[in-house]
C-alpha cells in the first residue's frame, strides 16, 4: 500500500514551459503611439503622396484643355513632354532652362544673404545689453507675418510713383537720377531677392540662436585667457561648433527659395519679368496658363529629381566632410 506521502507529484513537461503571454493592456499601450500617429500618416498620404504620383501619371500623358474634363482619357504620349521640357533648342525647353538658371542664381544668393545676416545677427544677440529682448522679438517679425501680408507691403513700397523705395533711394539720398521700375525689367530680380532675405534671414537667426545655446561658455572663457580676439573665438569656436546645424540649416534653406511660389507670385502676379522668373512660376504659367498640364507636370517631376539629386549629393560630401574632421 501506498501512502499519501508517496504519491508523486504530477511532473511538469519543460516544453510546457512558455514565455508568459503579453498582456492585452500592454499590447494596447505599446499600440496606442502608433493609433495616435495614423491620422497624421493618412493625411500625409492624402496631401503629399497622391498628388505626387498623381502629377507622375499626368507627366505621360497628352494632357490638355481639351482633356481637361475628364483627364483620365487623355493619350499616353510616354516620354515626349520630357522630350519636349529639355529640348534646349526649342522655344519651351529654351525658356525652361533659363528659368532653371535664374533660379539657381537668385538661390544661391537668397541662402546666402539670409545665412549671413542671420548668424551675424544670432552671434551679436549672444551679449547681454538692454533691450536684447525686444530685439530678438522685432527680428523675427518678418518671418512671423503671413506671406501674402508681408509681400503686398513690399509691392506697395515697390511702386514707382509713390514707393517708399523709390523716395528713399531717390528722393532723400539722391542715389539715383530718377525713380526706378522695382517690379519690371531687371530690376525685378532685385526686388525679388529683397523681399526673400528680409523674409527668410530671421529663420537662420532663429536656428543660429538655438545652436549657439549648446555651445559651453567655458571654451570662449578658455580662448580669451589664451589671447584670442573676437573673430578668432568665432573663427574656432563657433563657426565649427555649429557645423551640423548649418548642415541642416542650408539644407532647409535651399529647399525653401528654390521651391518658392508665394512670393514672386504675389509680387509680381502671373506673368513675371524675365529677370526674376523663377522656375515654380514658370512652371505655373506651362501648366494653368497655356492649358498643357502634361508639359507642366514633366518639369515639375524634372525639378523633383533635381532636388532630389542635390539633397544626396550634398548630405552624402557633408557627411563625409564631418566624419573626416571627426577622425582628425
Amino acid at each position: 500500500m501506498t501512502t499519501t506521502a508517496e504519491v508523486e507529484k504530477p511532473r511538469t513537461d519543460p516544453g510546457s514551459e512558455r514565455a508568459p503571454r503579453p498582456r492585452p493592456g500592454r499590447i494596447r499601450r505599446i499600440g496606442l503611439p502608433y493609433l495616435l500617429l495614423l491620422p497624421a500618416l493618412v493625411l500625409e498620404l492624402l496631401v503629399h503622396l497622391v498628388p505626387m504620383v498623381i502629377g507622375i501619371v499626368m507627366s505621360f500623358k497628352e494632357l490638355t484643355q481639351f482633356y481637361i474634363r475628364d483627364w483620365g482619357t487623355a493619350p499616353w504620349s510616354g516620354l515626349d513632354n520630357y522630350k519636349v521640357s529639355v529640348d534646349f533648342d526649342a522655344p519651351v525647353g529654351e525658356a525652361l532652362l533659363h528659368s532653371f538658371l535664374v533660379t539657381v542664381g537668385f538661390t544661391l544668393l537668397s541662402v546666402g544673404l539670409c545665412w549671413l545676416i542671420g548668424t551675424a545677427a544670432a552671434i551679436f544677440m549672444q551679449d547681454t545689453f538692454r533691450g536684447r529682448g525686444l530685439l530678438r522679438a522685432l527680428f523675427l517679425v518678418p518671418y512671423a507675418l503671413p506671406v501674402y501680408a508681408a509681400v503686398i507691403t513690399w509691392v506697395f513700397m515697390f511702386q514707382h510713383d509713390n514707393g517708399l523705395v523709390n523716395h528713399v533711394l531717390h528722393d532723400q539720398l539722391h542715389l539715383t537720377d530718377k525713380p526706378s521700375f522695382w517690379l519690371i525689367g531687371d530690376n525685378s530680380f532685385y526686388a525679388l531677392l529683397t523681399v526673400s532675405v528680409w523674409k527668410g534671414w530671421p529663420f537662420a537667426f532663429l536656428i543660429v540662436m538655438a545652436g549657439l545655446q549648446n555651445i559651453p561658455g567655458e571654451l570662449y572663457e578658455a580662448a580669451a585667457l589664451d589671447g584670442a580676439g573676437r573673430w578668432q573665438q568665432i573663427r574656432r569656436i563657433t563657426l565649427p561648433s555649429l557645423g551640423a546645424v548649418n548642415q541642416v540649416l542650408l539644407l532647409v534653406l535651399f529647399l525653401w527659395t528654390f521651391n518658392d511660389f508665394n512670393t514672386p507670385f504675389v509680387l509680381f502676379g502671373r506673368a513675371a519679368p524675365e529677370a526674376a522668373d523663377l522656375i515654380s512660376v514658370h512652371i505655373y504659367q506651362a501648366s494653368f496658363v497655356t492649358w498643357n498640364f502634361g508639359t507642366g507636370s514633366a518639369m515639375s517631376v524634372l525639378l523633383l529629381l533635381f532636388l532630389l539629386a542635390v539633397t544626396g549629393v550634398y548630405l552624402a560630401v557633408t557627411s563625409r566632410g564631418r566624419r573626416a574632421s571627426h577622425a582628425r
